[in-house]
């Protein structure tokens, strides 16, 4: 699959960004297999990579730093941060903001920094004609305005501030809580450089 100069500039700067974050990131970590998946495939923003495809996800806060909002997904029929889809896109931090304000139904949504806040790598069950494949999970650090009621659309059933002391009432899903345990107290934990 040919880029085009704007996509190969916009996965330059996914591989920079993913470069930054490895350097606070366990050796073993999904950073590393993200970084590599998306040297080794050129389509790796594109759904039709059936091993597995890019996503960019938002983690959306209160100017407290005290609630984020987030899905019940109608598929995955689970709670869980905003997010979704490349589709061609390396810009992985404007995919999460289109993404977050399309799911939300939310109009003041910006980016807190530019920086990935946090990566996963999840298996996707097999869906009518879509076989399992992997989720390269990017994660960006965004807030919201609580004020604003969110409202879902036809990908979920609801959405939700979530209070973080509540978070464990709402899923015991690991990536989940990773993030929700960077944001504490109010206050964002900030990752360090080893």
């Amino acid at each position: 699959m040919e880029t085009s100069p704007l996509s190969t500039s916009s996965r330059d700067k996914l591989i920079e960004l993913l470069s930054k974050y490895r350097s606070v990131e366990p050796d073993n970590g999904p950073g590393a297999r993200i970084l590599s998946f998306v040297h080794e495939q050129s389509n790796a923003a594109d759904r039709s990579n059936l091993y597995g495809h890019l996503t960019g996800s938002a983690w959306v806060v209160n100017e407290a730093r005290d609630k984020v909002l987030l899905l019940h997904h109608k598929k995955l029929n689970r709670w869980m941060q905003l997010g979704g889809h490349a589709d061609g896109d390396f810009d992985l931090l404007s995919v999460a903001l289109r993404e977050a304000k399309e799911e939300s139904g939310l109009s003041r949504i910006k980016a807190v920094t530019g920086e990935v806040f946090d990566v996963d790598v999840h298996e996707i069950p097999a869906w009518k004609d879509v076989p399992a494949h992997y989720h390269f999970d990017v994660r960006f650090l965004l807030c919201g305005d609580d004020s604003e009621t969110p409202s879902h659309n036809e990908e979920s059933h609801a959405v939700a501030w979530v209070s973080l002391s509540d978070i464990h009432s709402y899923t015991d899903e690991e990536s989940v809580l990773r993030m929700a345990r960077l944001t504490v107290d109010g206050a964002l934990v900030v990752r360090q450089a080893r």
